[in-house]
C-alpha cells in the first residue's frame, strides 16, 4: 500500500510540474495580420501542385513578415512558414534595412547569415544553435483553397 502511494505520488509530482513548465514565446514574430487564399492546383502556383513542391509568396507590405514560404507536405496538407529568421532577425541587415531571408535548401529552410538549418516538414531546428523553430501559419485547405493566417 505504501509503495502504490508513493507511486501515486511521484505521477501527481510529474503531471504537476509538467503543467508549470513555461513555453517561451519568440519576440522576434512578424507584426500584422497573414490572412490570405491561395489556388494551388492553378497554373500560377505549378510548383504547389506536386507532393513536397513549394514556393515563396511575398507577405503584405504593412507586416515585418519577409514573406511566406508554402510546403506542399501531402495531397491535402500544407505547411506555410515565415521567411524572418526566427532566432536573429536583424543580425545581417545592410545600412538600407535590407535583412536576410530564409531560403530553401530542399529538404531544409536555411538560415545563411546565423548558419541554423531547419527541417520542412516540422520547421524545427536540424543544425545550428538557435532556440526558436520557424515561425509557422495556419493553414486550412479544401481540395480548392488554401487559406494561410496567423
Amino acid at each position: 500500500m505504501k509503495k502504490c502511494l508513493t507511486i501515486l505520488f511521484l505521477l501527481a509530482s510529474a503531471f504537476i510540474m509538467n503543467g508549470c513548465k513555461e513555453t517561451m514565446v519568440n519576440p522576434n514574430y512578424p507584426t500584422g495580420i497573414i490572412n490570405f487564399t491561395i489556388y494551388p492546383n492553378t497554373l500560377h502556383y505549378a510548383d504547389l501542385n506536386i507532393i513536397s513542391g513549394w514556393m515563396y509568396l511575398t507577405s503584405d507590405p504593412e507586416s515585418t513578415s519577409r514573406g511566406i514560404i508554402v510546403y506542399r507536405l501531402y495531397q491535402d496538407e500544407f505547411r506555410a512558414y515565415d521567411r524572418l529568421p526566427p532566432n536573429e532577425p536583424n543580425a545581417c541587415c545592410d545600412n538600407e534595412g535590407n535583412c536576410t531571408r530564409l531560403v530553401v535548401d530542399f529538404p531544409f529552410v536555411v538560415d545563411n547569415c546565423n548558419r541554423i538549418k531547419y527541417n520542412i516538414i516540422d520547421g524545427s531546428i536540424v543544425q545550428g544553435d538557435g532556440i526558436f523553430p520557424l515561425i509557422q501559419y495556419h493553414t486550412t485547405y479544401d481540395g480548392n483553397e488554401l487559406h494561410i493566417y496567423n
